[in-house]
């Protein structure tokens, strides 16, 4: 079975989750976050993109409602033994059959949890499944009680973000050597991609985001690849992933030399990053975090050019996208505690001098501080 944590540590996790469930006065959980379902049991799929529950009761009773093509992957991939299918056909209702395994499970009446927030759980989804359970049951929207959990990582966890620090590391040496002028774009994503499966690792949760040019100034992937101009600029927002566990890192490259506001703008973002690593340890919000941030890149000058966070939690995440929560931004209560995995992006975008720089990298929580999960260094490298 490709089941990565050992039995006794997701057993643990199950009974963590029902104290909480027990606490909250919950009789048992809806999950649709495949996050939570991969935390729990180990089952591993993208099938998530169809109606797909699992019901974990408070006594740790699971019941998996899926389509038949994840019958033999929930088999290979997680310790449920308990898989419903429900049929692809015209008309299909699955929130009525899910009503009927809860039926036998003895929910009619109690209070149950939902992920209300979950990529698996459309609009269309959530409406046949509160219609479905009208009247039968009490819904809850709980979409963060596994997600708080999964918060502080196991030993086993923090090894896997290891190795992921690692493969964004090789990710990061690739575009290096291939960011100058004259490249093609798709040549440095292929180079950064590859060293990941190269390492043994994943695809990440989203796509590797690259932009040069006037591109630069974005953050989000987009179709379409160029060629490096010979005075050109090249922003990377990158993840090694290793057993969906990822590790970030963010940077921008001047090509063929960079310009005095460039290097201004990295000394911002070093000295913000310095500050965030600094504030961030056990026992502090995130939103001082973020503060830290803020300030030391509005003491720079640059607050009209700054986002308006500064980072997020890291673990495991599957499509569409990596980030997970809870994120750094003004007023956040969430305190870190030791083992919490967090990524930390310093970005400045000059949407007017048409110029970019980030700075970025993943940190583990420690006891006293933080620890940086890459050895790249912080200097700005010219392609």
């Amino acid at each position: 079975m490709a089941i990565h944590f050992e039995a006794s540590e997701l057993a643990d996790r199950r009974a963590r989750a029902s104290a909480e469930m027990a606490r909250r006065g919950l009789d048992g959980m809806l999950l649709f976050r495949q996050e939570s379902m991969f935390y729990l049991t180990g089952y591993d799929t993208f099938g998530y993109v169809f109606f797909q529950c699992l019901y974990m009761g408070a006594d740790g009773t699971m019941v998996l409602l899926t389509r038949a093509p994840d019958l033999r992957q929930a088999q290979h991939t997680s310790v449920i033994e308990d898989i419903r299918i429900w049929t692809d056909r015209h008309g299909a209702n699955p929130a009525e059959q899910l009503r009927d395994i809860l039926d036998g499970q003895g929910c009619r009446g109690k209070r149950l949890g939902v992920e209300f927030e979950a990529y698996g759980l459309t609009a269309r989804s959530g409406r046949m499944l509160e219609a479905a359970l009208d009247g039968f049951c009490t819904l809850e929207d709980e979409s963060n009680l596994v997600s708080e959990l999964r918060l502080i990582k196991s030993p086993a966890e923090i090894a896997y973000v290891r190795r992921a620090g690692e493969l964004a590391d090789a990710a990061w040496d690739a575009a290096v050597r291939l960011a100058k002028p004259g490249a093609f774009e798709g040549d440095i994503l292929a180079a950064m991609q590859g060293a990941v499966f190269a390492g043994g690792g994943d695809y990440p949760g989203n796509e590797f985001i690259i932009g040069s040019g006037n591109d630069a100034l974005l953050c989000r992937y987009f179709t379409g690849r160029r060629h490096l101009d010979a005075e050109d600029q090249l922003t990377l927002e990158f993840a090694g992933a290793y057993r969906h566990y990822h590790a970030c890192l963010m940077r921008t490259i001047p090509v063929g030399g960079a310009s005095a506001r460039q290097r201004a703008m990295h000394e911002a973002c070093r000295d913000a990053l310095t500050a965030c690593e600094e504030s961030l340890k056990p026992g502090q919000p995130m939103g001082a975090v973020f503060d830290a941030h803020a300030r030391v890149l509005d003491e720079h000058g640059f607050q009209e050019h700054r986002m308006n966070a500064c980072g997020y939690s890291l673990g495991t995440t599957f499509a569409p996208n990596w980030m997970d929560w809870p994120m750094f931004y003004t007023g956040n209560p969430v305190t870190a505690a030791p083992d919490m995995v967090f990524f930390l992006h310093m970005i400045l975008f000059d949407s007017d001098a048409g110029e970019a720089m980030t700075l970025g990298r993943t940190v583990r929580v420690t006891e006293t501080g933080c620890e940086p999960l890459s050895t790249a260094s912080l200097d700005l490298v010219i392609g």
